[in-house]
């Protein structure tokens, strides 16, 4: 039987920050079953294209998700990625974005 899911490790590694905005890099890396330097590369993509940004604290960082901004693929003919939260019912709650401009 072929290995394949429906979400992509981006999506993955999103869902993990949204529910948890201090979760490490190792922390992702075991619950999405990849290796930490592919989270980075995840969470470095992420940030790029402004889907998530971060403070460091210390040692860790805190991210702020961005659900605003829409999904990337043409067939979701940009819907918010906030949608996608809402119907996996990510337990973070409320799930709160800021405007770029906030952002930083």
């Amino acid at each position: 039987m072929a290995h394949w899911t429906f979400l992509t490790n981006h999506a993955q590694v999103f869902l993990c920050v949204a529910r948890a905005s201090r979760i490490s890099a190792r922390a992702i890396a075991g619950q999405v079953g990849i290796t930490e330097r592919a989270v980075q590369r995840i969470l470095h993509d992420l940030e790029e294209e402004g889907y998530l940004s971060h403070i460091r604290e210390g040692r860790h960082n805190h991210y702020q998700i961005h659900a605003e901004l829409p999904m990337r693929h043409p067939a979701q003919g940009g819907i918010p990625v906030r949608e996608l939260l809402e119907l996996l019912d990510i337990e973070r709650t409320p799930i709160r974005s800021v405007q770029r401009d906030e952002a930083g």
